[in-house]
């Protein structure tokens, strides 16, 4: 599997930029995404992503969620793990 994007809710000490929480959300379900649904069709990953940004909080941008969609879709999908 790709490592995925960083996601840390750790501080480094100072103040966070403005929008920092909504940024951590996006991430964390853009990467939910990419695992559960990648391979799929574009319009299945978009409103997945759709669904879940309003479900965390976040007013979804149509540009953004089309440009995630594009990418998740065209990745392979993750065989099932055949652990007996």
């Amino acid at each position: 599997m790709e490592p995925l994007a960083a996601v840390s809710l750790a501080t480094s000490g100072g103040s966070r930029p403005a929008g920092w929480q909504a940024q951590v959300r996006i991430d964390y379900v853009i990467n939910k995404v990419a695992q559960t649904h990648r391979g799929q069709s574009e319009h299945e990953v978009a409103q997945a992503i759709h669904d879940q940004l309003r479900a965390v909080g976040v007013v979804p941008n149509g540009r953004q969620i089309a440009q995630y969609a594009n990418a998740i879709s065209s990745l392979p999908e993750i065989p099932p793990n055949n652990k007996k």
